[in-house]
């Protein structure tokens, strides 16, 4: 059952907060990113946005933030976490199963190597109405919910 989005307040306490996002299946990401822009905004931090043209692409340039972080800083900030959203509808072949389990291996291991958090939105969706129901939708926009988790683990993470 889809869960809705809940209303949290966390504060960024000034936390700088990258969005890797994917050109692919814009309708869908984009409202995604709006939705976890606005959040983070809300929440007082910063946002630097990256498109790439798809959801494979989406770890390379996580990798690249994340191992740019000690080397060069966001706005004039620590980078506080980075937030991937993308879209990946299955087919008739097996090609998207195959995208998102790549994406899903890789952006682990980007956090866990360069102990950043890396919020994983990167839905692998049966179907356009799927994608409708948890990026356009504002009660169940994981776009949101991404942002919410990101706030919370730079909160987290600054704390240890």
């Amino acid at each position: 059952m889809l869960k809705p989005v809940k209303n949290k307040t966390v504060r960024a306490a000034g936390g700088t907060f990258a969005i890797v996002a994917s050109k692919y299946n814009a309708r869908y990401v984009d409202a995604m990113l709006r939705a976890a822009k606005t959040e983070i905004l809300r929440a007082g931090g910063k946002v630097q946005i990256v498109r790439v043209p798809g959801a494979y692409e989406i770890p390379v340039v996580a990798a690249k933030l994340a191992a740019a972080d000690s080397k060069f800083k966001i706005q004039n900030s620590k980078l506080s976490a980075i937030i991937c959203l993308g879209v990946i509808l299955r087919g008739a072949t097996t090609h998207a199963q195959h995208i998102g389990e790549a994406v899903s291996n890789a952006l682990v291991q980007i956090q866990i190597q360069h102990e950043v958090p890396v919020i994983h939105e990167v839905l692998l969706l049966e179907n356009e109405q799927q994608a409708k129901e948890r990026c356009l939708d504002k009660t169940h926009n994981r776009g949101t919910e991404a942002a919410q988790t990101a706030l919370e683990m730079a909160r987290v993470m600054a704390g240890l």
